[in-house]
């Protein structure tokens, strides 16, 4: 592969989207052309067909769970992304905000709002007038009180991005039309911030994976050099795997995490998808501390991986990389 198309990143855009900021979190150096893609799948797409060298994309919130659509392309049921593993990690405090046209006639009630004692994030104008909310569906369950209490009345209208959302907002000068975005996508499309910090939980935080082809090195991390992001204290490693098992074998599920323990690998995460092939058939995702190692058979990721084949009726290894979560 040529270095320009090495160069490419290749996120969840358009610009001002939370992916855009840990894109630009993960990777400071001038050596990447940062490239805005319309949906997840087409951030796999670019990774798989080699049009960029890394993708990021939206994995979990600290809130709302998994993002399931980046579950599913990792399930990848149709086989279309075999060579896509994770190779890093990046974290970024979410603050949605209510986007939108404020009315003339509406004076700011800001004071009001930045009350640490109010439960709930006070408008900053009037917002009766609003009829139509975009945004992405995370967006949604992350900003349940405020909606319930304010917005009950608008309809809800799902878009690739929260930076999309505001876009379209945007359009509508009626200011009928608002979005749950950030103050970054405010600033870019020109709208007024409606509401501050509207999600339930103030520490709310996304975690976003970096993705890369298999075939294009030797199993690593998102390396320093490559990202300008200080170096973890530790070397603290994470991996993630997917398997299935014979649902028909009582305690099949069981043996296959008794794996991990039995190599004193902590699991920091399970989640489940639709297998594709039965109703009621589950693919599982499990993420635990530890680093697959090519050059050591005897590693405990390793060995364990060696069991769990034995034991499952198909894993696939979707990568090992860098912890960046600072433990509080």
């Amino acid at each position: 592969m040529a270095e320009n198309e090495r160069s490419v990143v290749a996120f969840l855009g358009p610009e001002g989207s939370y992916t855009h900021q840990a894109t630009l979190d993960a990777f400071k150096s001038s050596r990447f052309t940062i490239a805005p893609q319309t949906t997840i799948e087409d951030v796999f797409g670019a990774v798989q067909s080699g049009e960029a060298y890394r993708g990021v994309v939206p994995f979990e919130n600290s809130s709302n769970g998994s993002v399931v659509f980046t579950l599913d392309l990792f399930a990848d049921v149709q086989g279309k992304y075999p060579g896509i593993i994770v190779c890093g990690e990046s974290y970024v405090a979410v603050k949605h905000c209510l986007l939108g046209y404020a009315p003339s006639s509406s004076t700011s009630q800001e004071a009001q709002a930045q009350d640490p004692e109010t439960p709930v994030a006070t408008p900053l104008y009037d917002i009766s007038k609003i009829k139509t909310l975009y945004s992405h569906p995370q967006a949604w369950g992350q900003c349940k009180e405020f909606l319930g209490t304010y917005l009950k009345h608008a309809e809800r209208r799902d878009v690739s991005s929260t930076s999309k959302a505001a876009e379209i907002a945007a359009q509508d000068k009626t200011g009928e039309s608002a979005a749950l975005s950030s103050v970054i996508a405010a600033d870019m499309f020109g709208l007024d911030v409606l509401a501050k910090t509207i999600n339930d939980k103030v520490e709310n935080t996304t975690r976003f994976l970096v993705l890369r082809r298999a075939s294009s090195e030797a199993p690593s991390t998102l390396n320093q050099q490559e990202s300008g992001q200080e170096d973890v204290q530790g070397h603290d490693w994470k991996s993630l795997v997917t398997f299935t098992v014979d649902h028909a074998n009582p305690g099949a599920l069981a043996q296959c995490l008794t794996v991990f323990s039995n190599h004193g690998l902590n699991l920091t995460a399970i989640n489940t998808r639709p297998s594709g092939v039965q109703n009621w058939n589950y693919i599982f995702f499990v993420e635990f501390k530890g680093r697959k190692d090519a050059d050591k058979d005897d590693c405990a990721v390793n060995k364990a991986l060696g069991e769990l084949e034995k034991l499952c009726r198909g894993y696939r290894w979707l990568g090992s990389w860098e912890n960046r979560l600072i433990e509080g």
